[in-house]
């Protein structure tokens, strides 16, 4: 990840948006004396970690996942034509 301290952060803040664009990993560490106290990253990234968050603490929609992942790997599935005809839409 990475990383800035918070000197470097205070000057680039309005830079960071276009900063964050080019990373890779979509986030950046703020850092104060060597160790990490802030993570910055795109609205849009934070918004998808607590919805994956929000899911994997629902133990039934856990459950439908872990089936739902299982049923790929075993090539339990329809293609999206055939799931529309199957729904009627």
């Amino acid at each position: 990840m990475t990383q800035l301290t918070i000197s470097e952060a205070r000057r680039s803040l309005l830079d960071l948006p276009e900063k964050l664009a080019r990373v890779p990993e979509r986030a950046v560490s703020i850092t104060r004396r060597g160790r990490p106290v802030l993570a910055v990253m795109p609205w849009e990234f934070y918004e998808s970690i607590v919805e994956t968050l929000e899911i994997l603490s629902d133990p039934e929609m856990a459950s439908a996942l872990r089936e739902s992942v299982e049923d790929i790997k075993r090539g339990r599935m329809v293609s999206h034509v055939e799931a529309k005809k199957r729904l009627g839409l």
